[in-house]
């Protein structure tokens, strides 16, 4: 590396501490081969990225997996001009470099066996996209399948869940719209770097993604698209979402392979049928066949996600346990959060709230029926 590269490396990590550990990260990231289980078993047996790089080679190639190619691809890691370049892009783009390690890194992609040493994002991150679902389906939707991934979308952004989908042509893009015009949260998924928006003509479109949740990607960003890329991101966004709604899919869809990933992190999935002799639905319907839920509404939906791992807050500041909590009226919210996990006396969920108690009374009857409360004994109630 030359002088100069060192020192607008040097100045450029002032500005957030980890800034310098970060560039030996990214260029061990960027050398082609040297894929997430890979990097993640030369930084589980080394500490960090920088050790790796200084690593011997015959220490190197005690790893298991680890042969003469890869460590030559090491090697070139050790030249960090481009990833000083890849640094200084992200500063100038306002994008964030969020490494597996980080605190900001998103936990629920730790659950995938190959989760992403780290992360692009152009954007950020909140606690309520904890409460998130992805929306995908065909690049050749219908009409039909373009109203009806708005109208999901719309619905379920407007409930205070985050629609994820890939920035693709058709159901993807109508996902993210629908988001965007229910003044809702959304996140997109590239099979690109941020630098290298594909199709070009949704450069608009990531763009207002960005301010209203995020553009992320594994890939560097003036990473090219590539046919490979595609089913490799679809796992982030299976992992990042609670569930998988599939809105039309021909037989062959990278929307197939969003949702098998999100069966084997038994995330919810979830399909909506299409006209019989539609061929772009033929996926969807063997979904079906294959007992995925069928949807026809977004209340059935949200009803369908059913508990949360944590409780978050959503945009409307409610602090929630259960998806279904969205489908609550204001009443019933209202006796909801009168209720405490460890048990409540009904007397005193009466005098919380300003409703009679014949109103109350028959509240608590629909929660119980919902299982969001359970009655402990005769005069107690708690969340579940």
């Amino acid at each position: 590396m030359k002088r100069g590269d060192s020192d607008a490396t040097t100045n450029s990590t002032s500005e957030s501490g980890d800034r310098f550990s970060s560039i030996h990260l990214i260029s061990l990231a960027m050398q082609p081969g040297l894929g997430p289980c890979t990097l993640a078993a030369l930084l589980d047996n080394f500490g960090t990225a920088e050790s790796v790089l200084t690593a011997s080679t015959p220490d190197l190639l005690a790893i298991r997996g680890i042969g003469e190619q890869t460590v030559k691809q090491i090697r070139q890691a050790n030249d960090l001009k481009q990833a000083g370049e890849t640094l200084r892009w992200c500063e100038a783009k306002q994008t964030q470099i969020v490494a597996a390690s980080s605190p900001d890194f998103p936990s629920w992609l730790c659950e995938l066996h190959d989760p992403p040493a780290l992360l692009y994002v152009k954007g950020s991150f909140c606690p309520a996209d904890q409460l998130s679902v992805a929306v995908v389906g065909t690049r050749h939707a219908t009409p039909y399948g373009i109203a009806q991934a708005n109208r999901f979308s719309y619905g379920l952004a407007k409930a205070g869940i985050t629609i994820v989908s890939g920035l693709a042509r058709g159901i993807d893009a109508a996902a993210h719209r629908g988001a965007l015009d229910a003044g809702g949260r959304t996140i997109a998924v590239l099979g690109s770097g941020l630098g290298r928006i594909y199709p070009r003509e949704h450069e608009t479109l990531a763009e207002e993604t960005s301010l209203s949740g995020a553009v992320i990607s594994e890939y560097a960003p003036q990473c090219p698209p590539r046919c490979g890329q595609f089913p490799q991101r679809n796992r982030l966004i299976a992992g990042l979402t609670l569930g998988t709604l599939v809105i039309e899919a021909p037989d062959r869809s990278g929307a197939l392979i969003t949702a098998r990933l999100a069966g084997e992190l038994n995330r919810d999935v979830f399909a909506l049928p299409g006209p019989v002799h539609s061929r772009v639905s033929r996926g969807c319907h063997q979904l079906i066949r294959d007992g995925v839920t069928l949807v026809q509404s977004i209340e059935q939906l949200i009803d369908e996600l059913g508990p949360i791992s944590e409780a978050i807050e959503v945009s409307n500041g409610r602090v929630i346990r259960n998806s279904m909590e969205l489908n609550l009226n204001e009443v019933e919210c209202c006796v909801l959060d009168a209720i405490a996990p460890h048990g409540t006396l009904i007397d005193e969920v009466i005098t919380a709230t300003p409703y009679s108690t014949q109103q109350v009374l028959a509240v608590i009857s629909v929660l119980e029926i919902r299982k969001l409360i359970r009655r402990l004994g005769g005069q107690y109630v708690s969340r579940i």
